[in-house]
């Protein structure tokens, strides 16, 4: 009776202080953008040349690639501007199309929120304006990297933010960068202090970085970050991402994780074709062990001394919290150095003993 008073005094502890990169906030609750894309109605009654259009909701990525390659120009170009919102987020279509339905898609919102994202030079590979908005963007040349990363970040993230002004090296698009950078390739001017990330186009490299932005994140501090419910959503669509990557000939994708993120990689991890599954400031993986998570990846895990998260209880109780610290000895992770990172988002600041590691295993040089 007083191991179980116990654990439901920790998992309430849990509820009160999971949470992502706002840290000490409280949440509100937020609902899942699952499903298809907006449009696919529309795009499902539509030809090309009297033949049937993939179903957004049904056909796999490889079946929309092999779709896409059997159209001349013409049709590919009519699709993109009778449906951009479609175009731009169908896994396995060719990323330039991607790219160009995606601006077509930002500018049509008339939204301020979103206007930077239709910049020129920019790889948008994939825009959502429901909900918070979800966004996915590509630093480097994604059809000729031979190594792709993708990072998925924690709370607190969604497309009206990709942009806004944060502390350096911190956010999805920012982090994206840094590690591009470090892997050394890095992008053709880094922007003035203060601007929207990413406004530059990037140069080529071997190393191509995606800002995945793709589910529906928490918000503060709150029962969203402390379940799993947003986590497993965001898990279905990251599983998807990764096989419309495969199916366009990228490379097996390294995930980097961060926070709340973790939770996602850590149930989408087995359903992935990931070469490495990075974690750093995680609450846990919904798993007990590296084993645990069912994955051929090699698992990574980070935690500065000054990160906030390790004050959250590593539990499961009632759906609630997310299990082992990934950075124990028992839980059988890889170690990545982090005894000179700062607070809960600085893994990614040049000069830290993480950044090279990240970027070693960005690269497969790390054993």
């Amino acid at each position: 009776m007083r191991r179980f008073g116990r654990t439901l005094v920790t998992a309430a502890l849990a509820v009160a202080v999971v949470g992502g990169t706002a840290g000490w906030a409280s949440g509100d609750s937020q609902s899942a953008v699952t499903g298809p894309p907006p449009g696919s109605a529309a795009w499902r009654a539509d030809t090309a040349y009297g033949r049937a259009l993939p179903d957004p909701a049904t056909a796999a990525p490889r079946e929309v690639a092999r779709f896409f390659a059997g159209l001349d120009d013409a049709a590919r170009t009519a699709l993109v501007r009778s449906h951009p919102l479609v175009v731009g987020n169908l896994d396995g279509a060719p990323l330039p199309l991607r790219y160009e339905a995606n601006r077509l898609a930002v500018a049509a919102t008339g939204d301020a929120r979103y206007a930077s994202l239709a910049a020129p030079g920019r790889r948008i590979l994939a825009f959502d304006p429901r909900g918070r908005g979800q966004v996915a963007e590509v630093f480097g040349d994604l059809e000729h990297a031979a190594h792709v990363s993708v990072i998925v970040p924690g709370s607190d993230n969604d497309a009206a933010s990709h942009d806004a002004r944060r502390a350096p090296h911190t956010g999805p698009a920012a982090m994206a960068r840094a590690l591009r950078t470090a892997t050394g390739t890095p992008a053709a001017g880094a922007p003035a202090a203060g601007t929207p990330t990413a406004a530059r186009p990037e140069t080529d490299g071997p190393v191509a970085v995606i800002a995945w932005t793709g589910y529906t994140t928490p918000v503060g501090v709150g029962l969203d970050a402390a379940d799993g419910r947003l986590a497993a959503a965001g898990a279905t669509r990251l599983a998807r991402f990764t096989a419309g990557l495969d199916a366009v000939g990228a490379p097996d994708p390294v995930l980097f994780c961060h926070s709340y993120g973790s939770v996602v990689c850590g149930l989408a991890a087995r359903h992935t074709d990931a070469s490495d599954v990075v974690v750093f400031g995680s609450p846990g993986m919904r798993a007990d062990t590296a084993d645990g998570l069912r994955t051929g990846a090699r698992v990574w895990a980070a935690r500065g001394p000054s990160d906030w998260i390790a004050d959250v209880p590593n539990v499961r109780f009632a759906g609630l919290g997310h299990g082992a610290d990934p950075t124990s000895a028992a839980f059988g992770a890889r170690r990545v150095p982090a005894a000179d990172v700062r607070g809960h988002a600085g893994y990614f600041t040049p000069g830290t003993q993480s950044l090279p590691a990240f970027a070693a295993i960005a690269k497969g040089e790390a054993r």
